[in-house]
Formats: C-alpha cells, sequence, structure tokens
C-alpha cells in the first residue's frame, strides 16, 4: 500500500487535523508516512496545502505535479487551483463551498464560473459535494474536513470503526461525536 494524498483549503478550515488523522491511520498499518504542510497566508484566509505520503518507505514529504494519488479540497477554487497536481486518473474529492479571495472581495477579480462543471470533465475522478451542509448537520461549520475524510474513506479499506477510533484519540473530547457524527455523514453521502 502506497499513495499521495494533497489537502488543499483555506487558513482555518481543517487541513491539518485531517491530515495527522490519516496519518494516525497508516502509520496503525505499519506504514512510513510523512506529512508536510505549507502555508500561504493561511491565517489570513489564504491557501494552504498539506501532503501525505505513506508507503513502505518514504523518503520526501513533498509530492510534485502530476503525483498525488487523490487531493481533497476544503473549497472548490482551491481544487482549481492545485488540479495539475493530480495524476492521470487520480480522485479529487472537493467541498463545493466558495470562499472569495482577496482579489474577488476587492473586485480586482470575478470568482470564476463552473468550477465544479470544468473540474467534472477533466480525466480524473471528480467526487464534487456540499461538505459545508453536513458539518451544519453535525453541528459546528468547523466539522467540514471530518466530512470530506468520511467521503474519502470509502476508498480506504479501513474499517469504519478504525476511523472511528482515530478520530476519537485525535479531537478533544467534547468534540468527539459532533466529528464523528460529521464523518458519518460524509461517508453515507
Amino acid at each position: 500500500m502506497k499513495g499521495n494524498i494533497m489537502i488543499v483549503g483555506v487558513g482555518g478550515q481543517g487541513t491539518l487535523l485531517a491530515s495527522k488523522l490519516l496519518g494516525k491511520l497508516f502509520l496503525e498499518k505499519g506504514l512510513d508516512v510523512k506529512v508536510s504542510e505549507v502555508h500561504g497566508m493561511s491565517q489570513r484566509g489564504g491557501s494552504v496545502v498539506t501532503y501525505v505520503r505513506y508507503s513502505e518507505k518514504v523518503y520526501s514529504p513533498v509530492i510534485d505535479k502530476g503525483q498525488a494519488d487523490i487531493i481533497i479540497s476544503f473549497e472548490i477554487l482551491e481544487a482549481a487551483r492545485y488540479v495539475e497536481y493530480l495524476k492521470k486518473g487520480g480522485l479529487l474529492i472537493t467541498n463545493l463551498q466558495q470562499i472569495n479571495p482577496m482579489p474577488v472581495i476587492t473586485g480586482a477579480q470575478e470568482y470564476p464560473e463552473d468550477l465544479a462543471g470544468k473540474l467534472a470533465k477533466l480525466d480524473i475522478v471528480f467526487e464534487g459535494f456540499d461538505a459545508l451542509s453536513l458539518a451544519r448537520q453535525a453541528g459546528s461549520v468547523k466539522a467540514v474536513n471530518l466530512a470530506l475524510l468520511g467521503k474519502l474513506s470509502r476508498h480506504f479499506d479501513f474499517t469504519e470503526e478504525q476511523w472511528l477510533d482515530t478520530i476519537a484519540t485525535s479531537v478533544p473530547e467534547k468534540f468527539i461525536e459532533m466529528n464523528k457524527k460529521a464523518f458519518l455523514l460524509g461517508r453515507n453521502s
């Protein structure tokens, strides 16, 4: 078992927690895991990228263009920004939410139209869904990350219990049930 996963989003959306959960699952399988995070003004709503690489032996934490097996995107524009890192036939799981970047907020640029339609036409497996609504249903908009991981979980052979146990040991106790609910909503969406 080996692979390259990129998690992309906007600062504060929980990309780091998502990468830590994935890393923990792969470590429990006995794999070597490298997790690396790149910030682009993340504290100010800028782009954040996290790499998760797993294999018998991983030598570098960075994923080059065309090498990602999976991209998990917390926002549709971030999916479009990083899709060139996905290999042909790779899996793109994205929240369809739109968060206006500063050039759009200031009126210098317009938000691109029909990004989901454009991404769906590429030579990739595209799974776009409203993770934000599922997170709200679970009890917090901050649970988008777990709704996305729930959707991702269907592509791995980890049991539902393994995922839920990892969540329970990775988040503060007062948020465990909400995060599990968001995960299950994403998994069953």
